[in-house]
């Protein structure tokens, strides 16, 4: 059997790749496939109204189109036309008429339609899921989208409860709840009035360049092209990501041609695989921020001196520079680099003496507090740092590790003094952090509101939250990226919150494959551009 039949086979039956062993090589992949190696446990449906997992994401953004979307190629660009070819903006900046581009079709050769964005968006709204949140935020209910989500022949217009920045609006379109479904396909798979949710976990309904040929739930996600596409037929006619946990696996795997993509190498593979003979590493901004997160309610950190002093305790370069080295840079800004309104500003340094003072001058002699983080290798080495250097200034931080679910319960519930965790944003705007690090309209604790860090960390915002509903209904770019800024500006210095470090995606690949993304701070892979 030949190495194409092989890997073919090979992937018809989902074969798991095993994280005790690497399969048998293959001499090497054939030109128009793509086979890469990744963590794709975490996917557990394949229905854009409710996937919500970073996997799932990227097999999303291939499978379906949507109003507005990002170049792959061009992502400093912003939203662009997709399915909609155009779009114009009412009076009063609270409707949004899309006209659909024509000529597109589903991958069951159904037309694309005003009438399936409607029911798309209609449909993820009725539905309730997880991400939900991303289009509900715009006042659409399941009582109204009949009135605020209508089709009108070949345009679609959505209205909100008020005026939004438009491109705040957008943004949220771009984001994996956004994927077009074909409401006719779909509807032949509606179950009990589920509007083919149980189908459409298991299968896709899109106009994207691929279609999913198979998934095996912890092995594998099999993609076919879509000839048909209206960007062009795709150059890889096969995607096959591979569930690999291990990283050491991921790079042997690579190192023999079995793969052409790795996402999972650890700093010290990474390392290793560099001077590998046609391998090539490329790194890409996440969205991802490390941060601590002070709880208010604890009567020394509540303390304006002690949260300033803390952020003076932490050890930004030693961490970059040792076990971090290469997957995360210091940064200080609750927005990540690459979002409108940005900030490059990272005042804070390890500085002891400085910390020392602001604790003397707030009467704080030595305290006790309780650190908590999940069981991730990562996140445990910062707290090990922390607990280092803050003793150095009289605290003991005692770490308690715990599963994620633990751990969250905790932190969402107001129980733990400090907490070390990581935080991705939801959609690709300004408002998907602003809106939770510096909003906080309501902190009792009847409010209940774990949605939002601020609340979270019984930390009542003050004037940045008006601040934060004044940016999101801002028009002029400028002007809001201008608002981000000052608003960032305040939060650095008054905030219960450390913002550490900001995630590098490293990926390591074949050298002849190009044009490979993992989307940068938008975080999901676009496969379509690629070639080899």
């Amino acid at each position: 059997m030949n190495a194409l039949n092989r890997l073919l086979t090979s992937a018809a039956l989902g074969l798991a790749v095993a994280v005790t062993a690497v399969p048998a090589s293959f001499a090497e992949t054939p030109a128009n496939m793509l086979v890469i190696a990744n963590r794709i446990d975490d996917i557990t449906t394949l229905d854009p109204a409710q996937s919500f997992e970073f996997a799932g994401s990227d097999v999303i953004r291939n499978v379906y189109g949507k109003l507005v979307n990002f170049d792959p190629l061009n992502l400093d660009a912003g939203y662009q036309p997709d399915l909609a070819e155009s779009w114009t903006v009412s009076e009063d900046g609270k409707s949004i008429t899309f006209t659909m581009r024509e000529g597109v079709k589903f991958h069951s050769g159904n037309p694309v339609t005003a009438q399936d964005a409607e029911f798309s968006l209609r449909r993820a709204v009725i539905l309730n899921k997880t991400p939900s949140f991303i289009l509900t935020q715009f006042g659409f209910t399941a009582e109204n989208v009949a009135d605020t989500i209508k089709a009108d022949g070949n345009t679609l217009t959505i209205t909100t409860d008020k005026r939004y920045a438009t491109s705040f609006v957008l943004n949220c379109l771009t984001a994996t709840i956004g994927g077009i479904v074909d409401m006719k396909t779909v509807m032949e798979h509606d179950a009990d009035g589920d509007l083919g949710n149980a189908w459409l976990a298991t299968n896709t309904a899109g106009s994207g360049a691929y279609s999913v040929q198979s998934w095996k739930p912890n092995e594998s996600v099999t993609l076919v092209s879509n000839p048909d596409f209206y960007l062009g037929a795709p150059a890889m006619e096969r995607v096959i990501v591979r569930h690999v946990q291990e990283s050491a696996t991921q790079r042997l795997m690579l190192e023999r041609n079995d793969i052409d993509v790795a996402r999972n190498l650890n700093p010290e593979d990474i390392a290793g695989v560099q001077t590998a003979e046609g391998v090539k590493i490329e790194e890409e901004l996440k969205g991802r921020l490390m941060y601590v997160s002070l709880n208010q309610k604890h009567p020394e950190l509540s303390k304006p001196e002690v949260r300033q002093a803390i952020k003076y305790l932490v050890d930004y370069a030693g961490m970059r520079d040792s076990f971090l080295k290469g997957q995360y840079t210091i940064h200080q800004n609750f927005l990540p680099a690459t979002y409108l309104g940005a900030s490059d500003e990272n005042p804070f340094s390890l500085n002891i003496e400085k910390a020392k003072e602001l604790l003397a001058s707030a009467n704080v002699g030595p305290f006790e507090i309780e650190a908590g983080v999940r069981e991730a290798q990562d996140r445990i080495e910062i707290a090990q740092s922390l607990q280092n250097t803050f003793a150095q200034a009289g605290i003991t931080l005692n770490i308690s590790v715990g599963t994620a679910k633990a751990i969250l319960a905790r932190y969402r519930a107001r129980d733990l003094d400090v907490y070390i965790g990581a935080w991705g944003p939801d959609y690709p705007d300004p408002h998907t952090n602003a809106g939770t690090f510096a909003y906080n309209p309501d902190n009792s604790d009847e409010a209940g509101a774990t949605g939002l860090l601020a609340w979270r960390n019984a930390w009542d915002a003050g004037g940045l939250t008006e601040k934060v509903d004044a940016a999101v209904i801002e028009n002029d770019r400028d002007v809001r990226a201008k608002m981000y800024l000052d608003i960032q500006a305040e939060f650095r210095e008054i905030s219960p919150f450390a913002i550490l470090f900001q995630q590098i995606e490293q990926s390591a690949l074949r050298d002849n494959v190009t044009n490979f993304s993992t989307g940068q701070a938008i975080t999901s892979a676009s496969y379509w551009q690629i070639t080899k």
